[in-house]
């Protein structure tokens, strides 16, 4: 690999070990065994090596995304049953790279700060929204834009909303059984309350 390629990976493993806001130039070049000068012939600044490193761990990490959800919905069973082995999956990936986690989260404080990480996760953000959707297997490609976007965004929260969970608290985060309850729940609920049925009289 060249300069470039060795910059990419150290800040990567980086970004892993120390997160964003931490690294510095002296980081990236000891563990890519490069030097400072290299960062501002490839890159500009600091910020854009790490800027980069960081879309380039977040893709690698939706690859892994993708093929566990595919996995999934390879899977026999019903609509409950590939929810729960899709969340199961997601679940596990939580666990295995935390470091990658905590840095995509630790980003989010950099947003007010600096417009090009903002531009960064904003652009991620609307990927997400187009592929979730699919991924889940809740959209298909006779899905009108307005729905597959709105969908993706649900998916979207959920993912940070989980992620976030399993970061802070791993021990009662909720696993893919716990998503899935959750689920048949509230659509049951939603079921009651939009007249599906009548709730029983009360007896006194």
């Amino acid at each position: 690999m060249g300069h470039r390629e060795d910059l990419l990976e150290g800040a990567k493993r980086c970004l892993r070990e120390k997160g964003y806001a931490r690294t510095t130039t002296r980081d990236i070049v000891a563990v890519s065994n490069t030097n400072l000068a290299s960062i501002g012939y490839h890159f500009g600044s600091k910020e854009n090596l790490l800027n980069e490193a960081l879309i380039d761990a977040l893709g690698e990490w939706g690859k892994e995304l993708e093929g566990a959800l595919a996995a999934a919905m390879g899977q026999d069973g019903g609509a409950l049953e590939r929810f729960e082995s899709i969340w199961s999956r997601l679940v596990e990936l939580f666990a295995n790279d935390r470091a990658l986690c905590a840095a995509n989260i630790e980003v989010f404080a950099q947003i007010e700060h600096v417009p090009t990480v903002r531009q960064v996760l904003a652009d991620g953000l609307e990927q997400g929204r187009e592929g979730l959707g699919r991924l889940f297997g809740t959209v298909s490609e006779d899905t009108d834009q307005e729905t597959a976007r709105a969908v993706g965004s649900f998916y979207q929260a959920l993912v940070t909303g989980v992620m976030v969970q399993w970061l802070i608290d791993p021990a009662h985060a909720p696993s893919g059984h716990d998503l899935t309850m959750a689920l048949r729940q509230i659509a049951a609920g939603l079921m009651w309350n939009g007249g599906a049925r009548e709730p029983e009289p009360e007896h006194v």
